[in-house]
């Protein structure tokens, strides 16, 4: 069970990295079109082969703000129908055929290739030895399991558990659900499913209501991802489940009919009906019966995922409106209370995708940074000694937020795993490193601010109108520099453009200081009694154009 569950992941991993940015930009081409979103949720959850996944990164996504709950509905339900891929991989490769026999010579072609020195041929080999693992693990438990024709008696209890009628249905629904839950992945328990039915160990109607079972057991994961989320994290999650939840209601009561239905199809291939295959310890099935019988349980997997989306696709609204009166938005706190919103659900299984996760994160520490200037403003027209106070803590606030934002965002990219990255992820995660440490030095340069004027304020000294001013004149270049800054970070390529905008702001940045710095040392010259608020002026000033040095960093980071 060990090497199918790695071997699930290393070979998810290698999708990962060798799709790369291609798959982040399949996230970014999301509209508000169910139909689109189901298309989207079926292609991510195709590439990683995991729907859990791909729900937790869509609840990361709705808790950044990226998505609406109605896009994320509709990727869920994709992910749902891109989960039966597995089961149609396993049925097909890991029971008709020996796999097992190609695995160790796959590892070879992989070890070979993970010895090239391109990138591409790295990840793919990750994916042939992760594809290998997961076939021999499968292999392993096979052959591990008891056979019921030699010794009948070691699982007569699920035997057993096969006499109840429709009480057997529930008890291997639960039994699914649990397995799921434990293990945290629908694909796991698809596996041991058909083993299960295709040792004889059980008919193909509880191998069904295992399947079901697993579709409850799956919404566990992201609902475990949420729970420190927005509460539109936390409903995106609660729609997953009740989406799930309502298709195996519909499923149990035309369960017969259902089963039917699906006997048919398979048929339609040729082969013998699932449901009229006897079973018995002591009977053995023959190979076109044990084919009926995985295809079977697969293809109860895709049609319950494909007839639930086509029924609740064109409910959506309804089922937002249902997640929104279960789960209410929290009281309005503090407006002054700032934190990380792209983020707050952790790390993402998907290390390539958490990358466009932390991008954000890092446009809105940028925003947030940009506060400062209004702060500083505030500060630099203050009258009273009250509104000074108000002012100065403001940004004493600040730079403590400043600080806690960059520890948490450090701490996010510390998190994402080396080795589940491609070296594009790792060039682009050593620049994140250095942007956010630029923004932490902003907020460091509005507290320097509100010191200098403390000091200011504790000799009785005051601006001038004229000087004023001019500072006013500094913090609006700086505010234009935030916005070019912002702009070149919101942008998904390097814009050489947005690189020489930010150049030419940081040069008139650079000659205002030197402009005004110049003029107040000559009404030093002039006037030696004004000499100690001049030297207050001048270190404000300084420490203004100092923030346009931190902020043609982040611009010239980019281009790094």
């Amino acid at each position: 069970m060990g090497m199918f569950l790695y071997g699930m992941n290393l070979m998810s991993a290698g999708l990962q990295k060798a799709a790369g940015s291609k798959m982040r930009g399949l996230l970014t081409a999301m509209t508000s079109n169910p139909f689109k979103g189901v298309l989207t949720g079926l292609g991510i959850t195709t590439v990683i082969q995991s729907s859990s996944a791909t729900t937790v990164m869509t609840v990361g996504f709705v808790n950044a703000g990226l998505l609406t709950l109605s896009q994320a509905v509709g990727v869920i339900m994709g992910a749902n129908i891109g989960t039966t891929i597995t089961a149609w991989l396993v049925s097909l490769l890991g029971f008709k055929a020996d796999i097992s026999l190609f695995a160790v010579p796959l590892m070879a072609v992989g070890f070979i290739l993970s010895l090239s020195k391109r990138d591409k041929r790295r990840h793919i080999s990750e994916l042939i030895i992760g594809f290998s693992l997961l076939f021999l693990g499968l292999s392993l438990m096979k052959g591990a399991v008891p056979d019921l024709r030699q010794t009948p008696e070691v699982l007569a209890f699920i035997q057993n558990w096969t006499s109840y009628g429709f009480g057997s249905v529930l008890i291997f629904l639960v039994f699914g659900t649990v397995l799921t839950l434990v293990l945290q992945s629908s694909s796991a328990t698809m596996a041991i499913t058909l083993i299960m039915v295709n040792m004889g160990w059980i008919p193909f109607e509880m191998g069904a209501a295992m399947v079901l079972g697993e579709n409850i057991g799956t919404t566990i994961t992201a609902n475990i991802a949420a729970s420190v989320g927005t509460p539109n994290a936390r409903r995106a999650a609660m729609a997953h489940t009740l989406f799930n939840v309502f298709g195996v209601i519909w499923a149990l009561i035309i369960f017969t009919p259902f089963l039917k239905f699906v006997g048919t199809t398979i048929t339609w291939l040729g082969l013998p009906n699932p449901m009229d295959i006897a079973h018995s310890a002591d009977l053995e099935m023959t190979p076109d019966q044990e084919m009926a019988s995985l295809y079977g349980v697969s293809m109860l997997h895709t049609l319950f995922n494909l007839i639930n989306t086509l029924v609740l696709i064109w409910f959506v609204p309804v089922i937002v409106k249902c997640v929104e009166k279960i789960i209410k938005d929290k009281a309005t706190k503090d407006e002054d209370t700032v934190k990380l919103k792209f983020i707050d659900a952790g790390p993402l299984s998907t290390a390539e995708l958490a990358i466009g996760q932390a991008r954000n994160e890092v446009v809105h520490f940028a925003e947030i940074s940009r506060r400062n200037v209004d702060h500083i403003r505030q500060a630099i027209a203050a009258e009273s000694s009250s509104d000074f106070e108000a002012a100065r803590q403001r940004l004493v606030k600040y730079e403590e937020i400043s600080d806690r934002i960059e520890y948490e965002i450090a701490q996010f990219l510390n998190a994402l795993p080396e080795d589940s990255i491609s070296d594009e992820t790792r060039t682009e995660t050593k620049r994140m490193y250095k942007i956010i440490g630029e923004l932490e030095s902003l907020g460091d340069s509005g507290e320097s601010i509100s010191r200098i004027l403390a000091r200011r304020n504790s000799h009785d000294k005051s601006f001038t109108q004229e000087q004023k001013s001019k500072i006013e004149i500094m913090l609006t270049a700086i505010d234009k520099a935030y916005g070019i800054m912002i702009d070149n970070l919101r942008s998904e390529e390097f814009q050489p453009l947005g690189l020489r905008m930010a150049n030419d702001c940081e040069f008139e940045i650079n000659e205002l200081r030197n402009n005004i710095r110049e003029e107040e040392i000559r009404k030093i010259e002039m006037d030696g009694a004004n000499y100690q608020s001049s030297v207050y002026y001048l270190d404000t000033i300084s420490e203004i154009e100092r923030m346009g040095d931190y902020i043609i960093n982040i611009s010239q980071a980019l281009e790094e």
